[in-house]
């Protein structure tokens, strides 16, 4: 027998598409909740056609959506938004990532299904909120860290402007999303109550900006772009090597104390331009520039072992293909096997989501297009084969 699962008995009937949506209700999935994805008949997640696709299987579509069920239901329809009724009867939440107000259009919003089911937490994701004046512009991650405000704040200053790699606006909202379904659904153990969530990937962005609003509204200073650097704290960068470069953060004094030592040049920590943090941010040029003679005499794994010896960040930027033999990873169960029909056995990124007495669980494959179909329109609305029958005649599955 396994370990308890957290969210087990947690229904959740699954409108999203493409990443913001599938990342949430993967980690409620992850986590033990009962999840029911909705796709279009015939199509489905934008994402099954998405790189790398193998033998027809998109990685992309299977990494988000495992331990999932799939149906297929035309939401224009009358039956097909009927059966949407009946769900939301039997779900405790949903949640939906089509752009703002296109839900409601269908007549499938949250007044609608509340009516039905007055205890329903309903979570809508969209680039920038049901409200606004950006509200009926289309976003994906892209647009949403160009709005946010991270995509100015990325890159070197003599250079243009660059989104991070990964779509972390889709990933982070996804995650801010999950936290507000879990404290609506605590909420409304207590008052009995359902309510309306409006995420917006835009307001994500911009509540991580980390220092920079403050930067701007206490100092006047209008942050921009300072490559590997930090804002507050220096030496703090990326240092080239005899063999490559390597990352190096001091963020106070004991740290700077302990690199100048190991550096043999304790005497930098009486340097009137760098005896205080502030100081050697005023000064960083001349710092950086005294580290990294230091470090172009090691290899980065030599420059790696002496600083991890007395406790000073320190690393190397890792590749994927490094990432997914890394010993730490692989210990954490972050590194993931799952069968992929008609590909094998696939690689993906685990849980980070450590619970010890109830971890998240891997056991179930992404589904196929409408794989669950006939199980859920069976197990949850009791419907007969007739029945069935005629709504696949009539292409509403």
């Amino acid at each position: 027998m396994g370990a308890p699962e957290a969210l087990q008995g947690l229904k959740v009937l699954d409108f999203t598409r493409v990443y913001s949506g599938p990342y949430c209700t993967m980690l409620l999935a992850d986590l033990g909740a009962e999840v029911i994805k909705i796709e279009a008949v015939g199509k489905g997640d934008d994402t099954r056609a998405f790189h790398p696709i193998k033998n027809g299987q998109s990685g992309y579509f299977s990494y988000l959506n495992r331990n999932k069920k799939s149906i297929t239901l035309n939401l224009k329809s009358e039956a097909g938004k009927q059966i949407v009724m009946e769900l939301a009867r039997w779900a405790d939440v949903v949640v939906e990532n089509f752009s703002a107000g296109t839900i409601k259009k269908l007549g499938l919003g949250y007044k609608e299904l509340a009516e039905v089911n007055p205890g329903l937490i309903y979570a809508s994701i969209s680039g920038f909120g049901q409200s606004g004046p950006y509200s009926k512009k289309a976003a994906y991650d892209a647009i949403a860290q160009a709005m946010g405000g991270i995509t100015y704040l990325t890159g070197y200053p003599d250079g243009e402007p660059v989104k991070v790699g990964p779509a972390i606006s889709d990933a982070a909202t996804g995650v801010h999303t999950a936290v507000a379904i879990l404290a609506a659904l605590h909420y409304r153990e207590r008052s009995g109550k359902g309510q309306y969530i409006d995420m917006a990937m835009m307001d994500t962005v911009f509540s991580m900006l980390e220092n920079s609003v403050p930067i701007l509204t206490m100092t006047g200073q209008n942050p921009s772009r300072i490559g590997n650097s930090n804002p507050g704290s220096a030496p703090y960068n990326m240092y080239h090597t005899a063999d490559g470069g390597v990352f190096i953060s001091t963020a106070n004094d004991s740290l700077f104390t302990r690199l100048t030592t190991v550096m043999g040049q304790p005497e930098l920590i009486q340097d009137p331009r760098f005896s205080s943090n502030p100081l050697r941010k005023q000064n960083e040029k001349e710092i950086d520039a005294i580290v990294e003679r230091w470090t172009l005499q090691h290899t980065s794994k030599e420059v790696e072992v002496m600083l991890d010896e007395v406790g000073v960040p320190v690393a190397s930027a890792k590749s994927v293909a490094e990432l997914v033999e890394d010993p730490q990873l692989l210990m954490r169960d972050m590194v993931v096997e799952q069968e992929v029909p008609g590909v094998g056995t696939v690689k993906f990124p685990g849980d980070p989501l450590k619970l010890q007495d109830t971890p998240p669980i891997m056991a179930r494959r992404a589904p196929e297009l409408g794989e669950h179909t006939e199980e859920v329109l069976r197990s949850i609305l009791h419907l007969g084969e007739e029945e069935i029958r005629r709504l696949k005649e009539n292409q509403i599955v």
